[in-house]
């Protein structure tokens, strides 16, 4: 028993650690997507930072959540922390749907058409390289921790990845053979696969913690 709980306290550690990590990339984001997206009027690499601003929110959520998590705290405790870090993830996934479509939307009727932006390519590269390993981390911490709230966290590193490769395509596809509608199509194809990470960090809101032997 004391065996186990050191190993789970390690988790904890390096899970917050993921999470800290992931924060601060997401913070870079942020910045330089805006910066770079407001100077070259991209509604690609606007989106780009404000979807890294929801997922800087939610891994501020999961990593309260780790950091609350102590060897004090019942079982009640922990699961009622699941709940609400589960239900904020949850929320955000959907409040990031709602972004999507609304940008997407708008870029379409508009014909919104950005200038080309070096910066923005030189971001996008780098985030296909940063939030591969980040989300590959975390997915194994929240399976190991059995962690609704991180593994619906993890996600949304899926969602930059993507989202990642959607700007570089948009961005190389703007600047050498003026596709300006490829990004928000692609954007919308993702919908679907975000909606259901999102039900499900709900429905784990809801339920508490996945239990794989719930369905005996």
């Amino acid at each position: 028993m004391a065996n186990a709980i050191q190993i789970t306290i390690r988790l904890i550690h390096r899970a917050r650690l993921a999470e800290s990590l992931t924060i601060a990339w997401m913070a870079v984001e942020l910045i330089v997507a805006l910066w770079a997206g407001i100077a070259a009027r991209s509604v690609a690499l606007t989106t780009f930072g404000i979807d890294s601003a929801i997922e800087l929110f939610t891994a501020t959520v999961v990593l309260r959540q780790l950091m609350l998590h102590t060897e004090r705290a019942t079982d009640e405790e922990l699961d009622r922390r699941e709940r609400q870090a589960s239900r904020l993830v949850g929320w955000s996934l959907y409040g990031l749907i709602v972004y999507i479509v609304a940008s997407s939307v708008w870029s379409l009727a508009s014909g919104s058409k950005p200038a080309s932006s070096s910066l923005g390519i030189t971001l996008a590269i780098a985030a296909l390289a940063v939030m591969p390993v980040l989300w590959v981390w975390r997915l194994a911490l929240a399976e190991r921790l059995d962690s609704p709230a991180l593994r619906g966290d993890a996600a949304c590193s899926v969602v930059c990845i993507y989202m990642s490769a959607v700007l570089l395509v948009g961005l190389l596809a703007n600047r050498f053979l003026g596709w300006w509608w490829a990004d928000p199509l692609a954007g919308l194809a993702m919908i679907w696969w975000i909606r259901d990470e999102a039900r499900e960090a709900l429905e784990a809101a809801g339920t508490g913690r996945r239990d794989d032997c719930s369905d005996d």
